[in-house]
């Protein structure tokens, strides 16, 4: 018997990519001679802590850092490019640790320094292409960690007809085995953390199938606990390492959490804050602390209005969408949403319950702080805000709390570095580590703000250009939880629903059945498409299922006609060679019969003989 497509996602497809070391080493770096570059004089904060080193030496070769001294002590290659920093601070490049990312926010963080990005896994298939191309030099932007997708109680309306493949932003597993699948299938292709977007599976057994998993390979996980089956204690005793948004916190110390029964959406999370038992919140803190829990609290994000800059910080919000090269790429309903994100300020009786919510959230993450944890800082950069200024808004936030500017940067670069269990490769300035370095003009200690006077990125041991370039892009088109690799399946099933067995319609056939030639065509559909990645140069076999198509069906990829066979009523086998297959990128697969077509699917309204759109990713050939 025909195994069933709609449970295609158990099935560890051929379309694995051997690419998870692929950003640790770029291809410069193993070009001969290796490059060189020094960082000559600057007072070097190098992220672990201690006192600054005045005067310093950052010697560079490749895109790994050689030495760091005080100037003068160890010689460099006579061929260096010589960067003079002196009077200004050399810190190591900062990190965004929770990021819905799309390719359009890049050059924004660079700009501000910063040169890493930890996904939320809303980028699925395209994340790891798009990592190691930034790391390759081949796509501008900042190094991209990834979670690739997650496990989440709740699909959206993208990922939800079950014929998404796993790589999909969001996955809804329906057993504890179907999320060791899950857990597996990521990091084989190359995922660096776990995530699970949410505290209501069905039990707490699919939580712990998910941590004993990514336990047997050192793979990270960070949970949102909010609730109302899984929790940050919970969260704490399974192993994770960190929390996004600080989740599950409010619920875990509000005095009577009966009246957030529905966990996550339910009520306002300063609400819970606003009635915070003093005695949970010390146990709470005791639990994450002892078992080293990180947390990222995300404040812009998850209280707009109540930091106490909140006027000047809608100012500069404004300001940074005054840039015309930016602009010309930008898309316009992102930046308007982003604005729109500075005007959610409560009025009234709520605003001052929520404030006393909002200071509770302060205090309860000065205690953490006070008793021992790591804060992770991060803008939680996505379409709602600006990239770069939330980052650096988020910092002078963590001050607010009661972190100290050092506190702060040690979030912002080591911390983040150990929250990936990446800290022996990245995450400070360090002989051995990969060169990921900033320069700034003003003290950062003397004042958080001085972070923003960014001088110099050096990224990969690269000079990285800064300022905006209206051709920026990136090929493979990757937006935050709008890139999937067969589009329009719901609206696919919906059609199958309607006309199967409906009056007038087609005679269907099984998937397997040998594809018809009728004199009016059908509509045609795609369901899934494999594999999704393929290598640039290289020749490919792409086999797409669906329905309705016929002998003389047509395939489009990248807008022209390629060699295709229908091999049944649900099944086409495309061919591309080395010349189709010569660019990188994201590209276009559509099917589409031939006329004339089935009056009963055009008077239904449900297409006009071309398929719903796939999309092939071709990655660069390293």
């Amino acid at each position: 018997m025909k195994k069933s497509t709609r449970n295609s996602w158990l099935y560890v497809a051929p379309f694995l990519i051997a690419a998870t070391l692929a950003w640790q080493t770029s291809a410069q770096s193993q070009q001969a001679p290796a490059r060189a570059l020094v960082i000559e004089g600057g007072t070097l904060i190098d992220g672990n802590g201690g006192a600054p080193l005045q005067d310093s030496e950052v010697v560079i070769v490749g895109n790994k850092i050689s030495s760091v001294t005080r100037k003068g002590q160890v010689p460099y290659p006579a061929n260096a490019t010589i960067i003079k920093a002196d009077g200004k601070y050399v810190l190591p490049g900062l990190f965004d640790s929770q990021n819905s990312y799309s390719w359009y926010l890049g050059e924004g963080m660079l700009n501000y320094g910063i040169t890493s990005v930890v996904d939320v896994g809303t980028t699925g298939e395209t994340a790891v292409p798009y990592r190691d191309a930034v790391m390759h030099g081949m796509v501008r932007g900042p190094r991209g960690f990834t979670g690739l997708s997650r496990v989440s109680a709740n699909p959206n309306a993208l990922v939800s007809t079950g014929f998404e493949n796993i790589l999909t932003h969001t996955r809804v597993p329906k057993t504890p085995d179907d999320v060791r699948q899950m857990v597996r299938t990521w990091v084989a292709n190359g995922s660096d953390y776990i995530l699970f977007y949410d505290g209501a599976l069905p039990s707490l057994d699919f939580y712990k199938a998910g941590f004993e998993e990514a336990a047997k390979t050192n793979t990270p996980v960070y949970p949102r606990p909010y609730g109302p089956v899984f929790f940050p204690k919970d969260a704490a005793l399974m192993g994770a390492t960190a929390l996004p948004h600080s989740a599950g916190i409010g619920i875990a110390v509000t005095k009577d959490p009966s009246k957030f029964k529905k966990g996550r959406d339910d009520r306002n999370e300063l609400d819970r804050f606003a009635e915070m038992d003093e005695d949970k919140a010390r146990e709470t803190v005791k639990v994450l602390v002892d078992h080293h829990v990180m947390l990222v609290p995300t404040f812009m994000i998850n209280f707009p209005g109540y930091p106490k800059e909140w006027e000047r910080f809608t100012a500069e919000a404004k300001a940074f969408f005054n840039n015309p090269e930016l602009l010309a790429y930008y898309p316009p309903a992102s930046v308007q949403t982003a604005l729109r994100s500075y005007t959610r300020v409560d009025q009234g009786e709520l605003r001052a319950r929520r404030m006393k919510g909002y200071e509770n959230a302060l205090r309860f993450h000065k205690m953490f702080l006070d008793a021992g944890g790591k804060i992770v800082v991060s803008g939680n950069t996505n379409d709602a805000w600006v990239p770069g200024v939330d980052m650096h808004q988020e910092m002078e936030i963590m001050a607010d709390i009661g972190l100290t500017p050092m506190q702060i940067i040690m979030g912002s670069t080591k911390y983040a570095a150990e929250m990936l269990h990446k800290q022996d490769i990245i995450g400070t300035v360090e002989k051995g580590k990969l060169a990921d370095v900033i320069i700034v003009d003003a003290d950062p200690l003397k004042d958080i703000k001085n972070m923003r006077k960014i001088n110099t990125v050096v990224q990969d041991g690269k000079i990285i250009e800064l300022g905006y370039h209206a051709n920026y892009t990136s090929p493979f088109n990757n937006s935050a939880a709008k890139t999937v690799s067969v589009e329009g399946l719901p609206w696919a099933e919906a059609m199958k629903k309607a006309t199967s067995g409906a009056e007038g319609a087609p005679q269907r056939t099984a998937e397997d059945a040998p594809a018809p030639d009728p004199a009016f065509s059908p509509q045609p559909a795609i369901e899934t498409m494999n594999p999704i990645i393929v290598t640039q140069g290289s020749a490919a076999t792409v086999r797409l299922t669906g329905f309705n198509f016929v002998q003389k069906s047509a395939v489009y990829f990248h807008g022209r006609v390629v060699p295709a066979k229908v091999t049944a009523a649900g099944q086409i086998e495309i061919s591309l060679d080395a010349e189709a297959l010569r660019e990188a990128g994201r590209f276009d697969v559509v099917v589409k019969n031939p006329t004339p077509l089935d009056d009963f699917f055009v008077r239904s309204m449900w297409g006009n003989g071309t398929s719903n759109v796939a999309h092939l990713i071709v990655n660069y050939k390293y």
